[in-house]
């Protein structure tokens, strides 16, 4: 039996991307995979994901952009990043809901609306939460931990491009070595930087886990982990 019934998925937007691609075609294939194998598994799925394949508003803003605006900007293409997944879960006949933290209209999507968010995860569709926390100044990783929260979801995934949390940057440092387990508490302590301090704290008042994990060099990570495999690393009080 798998110890998770729902999940809260958070993707990068840069994950999305391939080369000077700002959406991959292939890898929005292999994140629906992924996702399928999910659902294959009875396991409801939400997830967010950022904008960072379109817009980085950090850059502008050191040349002098406004940080609402700039923020603004980095919420839109994350509807971008969702309508593309949406899409393709859709054309693999997985039945999928895009909501919005800010109202959208014309028909693009939803507002997020948590109550119709859980409806829509019991009936087996998959949610795909847009816009961040629909407000500037904070991250799309707290905007995951609070989606997380409203659809009660039992664990926050986080998809990196390593396979957890190191004591160090394993691309520059060889002898970094994977931490298996954190607590809150030393996540913050230790300036890991995994996710923001108001996504972290939010979890650990909330008593929501996050496992940090790589998704797209193994597609059967998520699978694995969901069955009981050990891997990632799993951040919890």
């Amino acid at each position: 039996m798998n110890k998770y019934k729902r999940i809260l998925l958070k993707l990068s937007g840069e994950a999305l991307a391939k080369g000077d691609n700002t959406l991959d075609p292939a890898t929005l294939s292999k994140v629906v995979g992924i996702i399928k194998s999910a659902l294959d598994q009875k396991v409801e799925v939400g997830i967010v994901v950022g904008g960072g394949n379109i817009f980085r508003g950090a850059a502008l803003a050191q040349v002098g952009m406004n940080r609402v605006t700039g923020d603004h900007m980095g919420m839109l293409a994350t509807v971008i990043n969702a309508l593309a997944i949406g899409d393709a879960c859709k054309r693999a006949n997985i039945d999928a809901l895009v909501m919005s933290g800010f109202p959208i209209g014309g028909g693009v999507c939803d507002p997020v609306d948590h109550n119709k968010a859980k409806q829509a995860l019991s009936a087996g569709k998959v949610v795909i939460f847009s816009a961040g926390t629909g407000s500037p100044c904070f991250t799309t990783d707290t905007g995951a931990v609070l989606r997380g929260i409203e659809i009660e979801a039992d664990v926050v995934f986080k998809a990196t491009k390593v396979d957890g949390v190191y004591t160090d940057d394993p691309m520059k440092n060889p002898d970094a070595t994977r931490y298996k387990t954190l607590s809150f508490n030393e996540a913050i302590e230790k300036n890991l930087q995994i996710m923001d301090t108001a996504a972290f704290a939010l979890c650990r008042e909330h008593g929501l886990d996050i496992c940090v994990f790589s998704m797209l060099e193994n597609t059967n990570t998520l699978s694995d982990i969901l069955n009981g495999k050990p891997a990632g690393t799993i951040i919890g009080n």
